[in-house]
């Protein structure tokens, strides 16, 4: 992919790929590697890191963009949270949809098909972070505060290690537990609704499995308790499907003791971890 390609990609996929290539080089990698892994030019990759050390974080988001023609950006309350309570019942499959993993299009076509009203990817996304569904920090920390080492061999949590897979899909995994929305001016409702009294008052226990690829693309699913190995297998094997390959998988947030789940994926399983730092 050219640098021109790149500048196609949705504001989302834009800013996590930025993110993630900013991380790599602040971490120790050279601009070429980088380049390389991540599908662009290094001239690119220099213009990003230069425009992070210059302006800091707000050089990686993107710039304002225009609504679409026939686009809505508010859903109402009651929409919101019967969005949330779906999202947690099941996958989209059980919902009629043409998805096995949650993702943007997936909960767009979820609202289209409920309630008429077109979402943009960027929408769904802002909706995503405002009800808690979907926190960038617990897959991307600060790259300087907290570097990813995303090019260093590393060996897998579980007995017979193994190195990183040459021709692996990158991968940054996390296990979160929405509460409270970040931002409660902005949150999943209007102000003064209930339901910023806090996530786990009004949806339960919900647990959030999320990865995103380096080219942007978020996949997720919730469900009331916690994940068993099981379900962090199941979750797994259905995103190297959909890659057409093995997983090189960068976890992130991940609740304290549960890294016995990854210790329990299968030995032959295509997927190589680093896990968290400290």
């Amino acid at each position: 992919m050219t640098s021109g390609d790149a500048r196609k990609l949705p504001a989302e996929a834009l800013e996590v790929l930025r993110r993630r290539a900013v991380a790599a080089v602040e971490a120790g990698a050279s601009r070429v590697e980088v380049a390389r892994m991540f599908g662009v030019s290094r001239k690119t990759v220099g213009a990003w890191v230069q425009a992070y050390r210059t302006a800091g974080d707000p050089a990686l988001r993107p710039k304002p963009r225009g609504r679409r023609p026939g686009e809505q950006l508010v859903l109402s309350p009651p929409h919101q949270a019967a969005t949330i309570k779906a999202i947690i019942a099941g996958s989209p499959e059980t919902h009629g949809l043409p998805h096995r993993l949650w993702n943007r299009q997936a909960v767009a076509e979820f609202v289209n098909h409920r309630y008429r009203i077109l979402l943009s990817a960027t929408t769904v996304t802002h909706y995503l972070g405002r009800w808690g569904l979907i926190e960038e920090a617990a897959l991307t920390p600060d790259p300087a505060r907290r570097p990813i080492p995303v090019f260093v061999p590393v060996q897998r949590p579980a007995a017979g290690a193994g190195t990183w897979l040459p021709d692996g899909e990158p991968l940054w995994l996390a296990w979160t537990r929405p509460h409270t929305p970040p931002d409660t001016g902005r949150g999943p409702v209007a102000a003064g609704h209930n339901l910023l009294t806090g996530f786990r008052t009004h949806f339960g226990d919900v647990h959030v499995l999320v990865a995103v690829t380096n080219r942007g693309v978020l996949h997720f699913q919730a469900r009331l308790g916690p994940f068993d190995a099981g379900d962090v297998t199941a979750f797994l094997r259905e995103l190297a499907a959909q890659a057409g390959r093995g997983l090189n998988v960068v976890v992130g947030r991940w609740p304290a003791g549960a890294h016995e789940v990854l210790r329990s994926v299968p030995a032959g399983f295509p997927a190589r971890f680093i896990l968290p730092p400290g």
